[in-house]
């Protein structure tokens, strides 16, 4: 699609046509993707929230299963059988049969109940963090596509102003006003918006792609038709907040100060109980037999397990104090940058509203005559870098909701978990 030098105006004329052609018959987009609200219920069912899900229900059972006393014990001994004199045979022999039971003394099932409790409670700070995370994670993906898609927009219509001013400049070219080089120049420059175009065209794609694949769909979006780079952010509540992920090592360290509890237990001596029957064969009779059994403490008292339980309290309060503050340091952050991003919209709507006004000027000038090709070039990619810089813009301010959210422990933009 290049011109040669010796190429006249009628035929560069005909090159800036094939250019226009190669300009229309885009494939539409089918498939358009749910409001942000909906997507984020249907993507509150897919594998990441699933397995959140999942180990919820895993530290629930734990904790029913940590309630049950240990299953007695069944015993049958027979004595007196098979020796010599008058214990020949089975004839003297005595049999019992017992029933034993730990008594799990020492608050060892209070204990562990607690343990499996601040588990369970963990497990549920930590189904909420990631559901959080998937929140904003999809808006980040959902604002990323709608982006990617005014792109490829800003793009088509950058391609129609480079084919426009291409024809302009060959008009005035075939008139005598300006050299066959204006022409050459404005169907490179139409050739370089195409180049761009096919550009923007495959990062729409893999945007889309990537919020499928976080929506857990089965049918692949391929457009974005309720916008959210152009809602306002929620109001912030203005302070940093123990989100699930921080309330989750709370719970942890809870976990980890019933395991000193639990170690400590287990230092004890076990204590069972029993009870019984004893059959005498040789006297024809039938006696209750009952009984303690306990353990001598005197090599294990459990001092390294009870050592290590109280080193893992300590390492929980210091990931405690560390998450909380990185959290409140995030959450600052966070709220600057969506502050900043909030300003850099509206002024990038200004600058797009005066790029605009001075490239349809320059337009009216370049026909007239009375303004170079040069002019027009600069107004034209001066206005296309404004609409991209609005994009940009709007982008960081959805991102910064997006993380600001999640550092509230709430959904962006107002949705419900």
């Amino acid at each position: 699609m290049s011109l040669s030098p010796p190429c006249r105006p009628p035929r560069a004329v005909g090159c800036a046509f094939a250019v226009l052609a190669l300009a229309a018959g885009f494939p539409a987009w089918a498939d358009p993707a749910p409001a942000f609200e909906q997507l984020l219920t249907q993507a509150l069912t897919a594998p990441a929230a699933a397995e959140a899900d999942a180990n919820l229900a895993a530290a629930e059972g734990r904790l029913a299963q940590a309630g049950v006393r240990p299953n007695p014990e069944l015993g049958l001994e027979v004595e007196n059988i098979l020796g010599r004199g008058p214990f020949q045979g089975v004839d003297g022999a005595e049999t019992t049969l017992t029933v034993s039971q730990d008594l799990e003394l020492w608050g060892r099932r209070g204990a562990r109940v607690g343990v499996a409790q601040s588990e369970r409670e963990a497990a549920r700070w930590r189904r909420d963090a990631s559901r959080l995370q998937v929140a904003a994670a999809l808006a980040v993906a959902y604002a990323e596509a709608e982006a990617a898609q005014r792109r490829y927009a800003l793009a088509e219509e950058a391609l129609e102003l480079a084919v426009a001013d291409a024809r302009a400049a060959l008009i005035l070219v075939e008139e005598g006003r300006e050299p066959l080089l204006r022409g050459i120049q404005g169907e490179s420059e139409a050739a370089a918006a195409r180049a761009a175009l096919d550009e923007a065209r495959a990062e729409r794609d893999a945007a889309f792609a990537e919020l499928t694949a976080l929506a857990g769909g089965q049918t692949p979006l391929t457009s974005v038709e309720s916008s959210l780079l152009d809602r306002s952010p929620t109001a912030s509540v203005g302070q940093a907040a123990d989100v699930p992920a921080v309330l989750a090592l709370v719970a942890e360290r809870g976990a980890a100060q019933g395991r000193v509890r639990v170690e400590t237990a287990r230092g004890r001596p076990d204590v069972r109980a029993s009870v019984g029957v004893r059959r005498f064969e040789a006297e024809d009779a039938t006696a209750l037999t009952a009984g303690v059994s306990l353990q001598l403490p005197l090599f294990d008292r459990n001092r390294g397990g009870v050592l290590a339980a109280e080193a893992e309290v300590r390492a929980a309060e210091a990931r405690l104090r560390g998450a909380r503050l990185d959290a409140d340091a995030d959450w600052r952050a966070a709220a600057a940058r969506r502050d900043a991003a909030a300003s850099r919209v509206v002024a990038a709507d200004a600058a797009v509203t005066a790029a605009t006004e001075a490239y349809r000027l320059t337009r009216i000038g370049f026909e007239a005559g009375r303004l170079s090709q040069l002019e027009l070039r600069s107004t034209r990619s001066g206005l296309v870098q404004a609409r991209d810089v609005a994009i940009a813009a709007r982008l960081m301010r959805a991102r910064a909701e997006a993380e600001l959210a999640r550092l509230e422990g709430r959904a962006p933009f107002g949705a419900q978990l």
